[in-house]
């Protein structure tokens, strides 16, 4: 008996190993992200003047991610399969700061490094399968990220060019009917008027080129306007989860802690609003949870949901503008996601989804804890 009882023991003890060996790699986190924080203001042109909080990025949500796929038995490939966190975070790296796609790839070779390093401090032997999970997951987060960095330029310099190019039209209109005007006999006094609504309207298409110009480095997109207040987050998203439960008793859980800081409350209430509403919309009738975090300065929460995955290839599409992918009985994206990832932006941070058939769908809502230095508030109540 004493034998059987032994060997019984001694095969509990396999099984956990692994599982202690991932707890150990998701326990990194925090030394992780400090040694490569310190190491990127170093080494990385202009990361030296980005606060903390926009430095840091989606980085804890890609950390999370790859400690995942090295988890025995865990359905995630790698850091980047069935999640936008790396498109995430070229996103923000394009809106709030002056990087190229060269920083990019080297915040990555150096978050690759700071891995390595710290895993070997901590007595962890990364063996040859996991070295090739976190080479695919570096590989894939910077096509990822570059490709999200190239496209919001891009979109940036579409909006502006567009714009621009609309309100050229006044000017220029002027000056052609003017020049049209001088081609005919006229009195002195009304050639030289013509002449100066030519100069003048010439002057401010001349402006509006430079302006065109100057968007082309143009790093920010279009921003809610905020009121900023301090407040605790966890309340917040416990009173927008009871006005589900009053529906659906128990339908939504709250996890977390408090989280205190300076952010829009209208607007992250609206925002949590539309991310339960939807999360209770394609959750397949299964429980919905909502977790509270903060992270190096960030605030992170996450609301998940059972249900159909969505696919890859609609993770970035559902957040544009009245996007319809749903075509069965239940009403399309709509207005909603986009909103979200509207506040979320305007907050100086990104909302990102990750979502697979085994593991169900959680959209991360991730900003700064104190939002201030990086928007333009329209007003600043309770200091």
């Amino acid at each position: 008996m004493n034998i059987a009882t032994d060997h019984h023991t001694d095969q509990q003890a396999a099984a956990a190993h692994p599982l202690m060996r991932a707890q150990r790699i998701f326990a990194m986190r925090d030394a992780v992200l400090n040694a490569w924080e310190h190491q990127v203001r170093a080494s990385v042109r202009g990361a030296d003047r980005l606060l903390t909080p926009i430095l840091i990025n989606t980085l804890p949500a890609f950390f999370d991610n790859l400690a995942a796929a090295l988890t025995p038995g865990h359905p995630r490939d790698n850091a980047a399969s069935n999640s936008n966190v790396p498109a995430m975070h070229g996103n923000e790296r394009a809106r709030m700061t002056t990087y190229g796609p060269e920083q990019l790839i080297e915040e990555y070779q150096i978050f690759r490094d700071c891995f390595a390093a710290i895993a070997q401090e901590s007595g962890i032997a990364l063996r040859g399968k996991e070295w090739h999970t976190i080479n695919v997951s570096i590989d894939t987060g910077i096509r990822e990220s570059i490709r999200a960095f190239t496209s919001t330029h891009d979109g940036f310099r579409r909006r502006i060019a567009a714009g621009l190019s609309h309100d050229m039209r006044n000017p220029l209109a002027v000056m052609c009917t003017s020049a049209q005007l001088l081609l005919q006999p006229a009195e002195p006094e009304r050639v030289a008027q013509l002449a100066q609504q030519i100069a003048a309207h010439g002057k401010r298409l001349d402006s509006m080129i430079e302006e065109l110009l100057d968007s082309l480095s143009y790093h920010r997109g279009q921003q809610l306007p905020l009121v900023l207040s301090h407040f605790d987050v966890l309340p917040l998203a416990h009173a927008v989860a009871s006005q589900l439960n009053l529906q659906q008793p128990g339908k939504c859980v709250v996890s977390g802690h408090a989280v205190s800081g300076w952010w829009c409350e209208n607007s992250l209430r609206r925002a949590l609003e539309n991310l339960l509403g939807n999360a209770l919309k394609y959750g397949n009738h299964e429980p919905i949870s909502v977790h509270v975090e903060e992270t190096h300065e960030r605030l992170l929460i996450t609301v998940h949901n059972g249900g159909r995955a969505i696919a890859p290839d609609q993770m970035q599409r559902i957040f544009d503008y009245l996007r319809r992918e749903n075509h069965g009985s239940a009403p399309g994206w709509g207005i909603g996601l986009p909103f979200v990832q509207n506040v979320a932006e305007s907050h100086g941070g990104s909302v990102a989804v990750d979502s697979a058939p085994e593991t169900g769908t959680s959209f991360i809502f991730d900003v700064p804890v104190d939002c201030r230095p990086f928007v333009v508030p329209t007003g600043m109540p309770g200091n």
